[in-house]
């Protein structure tokens, strides 16, 4: 039977940049009414968006970008809870399987919320001013919770060009802070516990592969911190070092799925392959000299510590912002192999390498009832519009 070849669909969407990552952003009220609401159509549009599953691996007949970074959706609404502005709904789009993960948030897209928020209608006017800082409340529906974002407005506009740099991004752009509060344990994961096994570091059975001391944290996204040394790494590697190396990925992914047994964020170790985008996966390492992805040296004294992360099988090209959530939570509670790794007491923000360069985070934790928590996280991002317009996809 044959189909008629119907003209393809059109909708409004806009490409950002945000952080280290970019995607195609939406408003709800702007897709086919079967896709505004979760299920089975909202995720094959999307796909096809994206250009997944994609066998070659390219993208090359969507907007993907063929890397988790620039893999990515969101789709942002009306808060739907009081004191809000907006809802911010995040799905990483894998390369090679026909699903979208929807079971964390992205921190680098977090940054192109605020501005996406303002300029598409969703901020009241009278509270944006002409010139300054407008605060943006943000609904991260994924794992309800709160994060704000200062984002600088000039002649009543956005501001995106400015002096900020951030490395992982080729060009300076304008900062924009944000504020991720109470990041710690999404509800109802993990027991809602900083640390759901109730454990700094531990030994994580992971089997056919070994053991390994393991800090497991649930702070901005669920993460398992490995030792670089314990996987023969100094913590100073790049992207090739472990991107073409097949049996280091699969020790890494094997590592992680034990970590979400652990966590109690999956039952079985097969449930955690459907579930790639969370938890993570890193490795620590003291501070130590190396030459970033740019060739820009990064000196062992302008850091506190060395991390690598694996995000959807890959090592990061510089570091997802949850992580980064993670990162600076951990370095701030004595005990953790995070803490140890940075040497110890490193106050209340923490400097570190990734394969871009380096990144300064800022995070707030303390024991209430004998628990360790974290009011919140602070990093400076940057944000900007690639592209807008419409979006393309195949009406059937």
């Amino acid at each position: 039977m044959t189909h008629p070849h119907l003209p393809q669909l059109r909708i409004p969407a806009t490409y950002m940049r945000g952080g280290t990552s970019k995607g195609v952003f939406f408003r709800r009220q702007d897709l086919p009414e079967a896709a505004q609401v979760p299920g089975v159509a909202r995720d094959a549009l999307l796909m096809r968006v994206i250009g997944s599953p994609d066998p070659y691996g390219k993208h090359t007949d969507g907007m993907g970008g063929a890397t988790s970074s620039t893999s990515k959706v969101v789709i942002i609404a009306a808060a739907s809870v009081p004191d809000h502005d907006v809802d911010y709904l995040y799905g990483q789009v894998p390369l090679d399987k026909p699903f979208i993960d929807w079971s964390g948030n992205c921190g680098n897209l977090s940054s192109a919320v605020g501005p996406f928020a303002i300029s598409n209608g969703f901020i009241d006017p009278a509270r944006v001013p002409r010139d300054g800082i407008c605060t943006v409340r943000i609904w991260q529906a994924n794992i309800g919770k709160t994060i704000i974002a200062h984002v600088p407005m000039r002649e009543g506009v956005v501001q995106e060009i400015g002096d900020f740099e951030l490395d992982g991004v080729t060009f300076p752009a304008a900062e924009i802070q944000l504020e991720f509060l109470d990041p710690a344990a999404e509800d109802g994961e993990g027991g809602g516990a900083m640390f759901p096994t109730g454990q700094l570091q531990e030994d994580l059975e992971v089997p056919g592969v070994g053991t390994f001391r393991a800090t497991l944290i649930n702070s901005g996204v669920p993460v398992v911190f490995v030792e670089a040394a314990a996987l023969g790494y100094e913590g100073t590697e790049l992207q090739g070092a472990l991107n073409e190396d097949a049996a280091a990925l699969a020790r890494l992914e094997a590592i992680r799925a034990a970590g979400a047994v652990r966590m109690g964020l999956v039952p079985d170790l097969a449930a955690a392959e459907r579930r790639p985008l969370t938890p993570k996966v890193a490795f620590v390492a003291p501070a130590r000299a190396y030459v970033s992805s740019s060739g820009k040296p990064v000196p062992a004294e302008a850091i506190n510590l060395n991390v690598r992360a694996i995000s959807m099988g890959k090592m990061h090209h510089a570091m997802m912002g949850t992580a980064s959530v993670a990162i600076a939570t951990a370095a701030t509670v004595p005990g953790t192999l995070v803490n140890q790794a940075a040497g110890g007491a490193v106050g209340e923000a923490v400097t570190f390498g990734h394969p871009s360069g380096t990144l300064r985070v800022g995070a707030q934790a303390s024991v209430v009832d004998g628990q360790w928590t974290v009011t919140k996280a602070i990093m400076s991002r940057s944000a900007r519009v690639l592209m807008e317009g419409t979006v393309r996809v195949p009406a059937d």
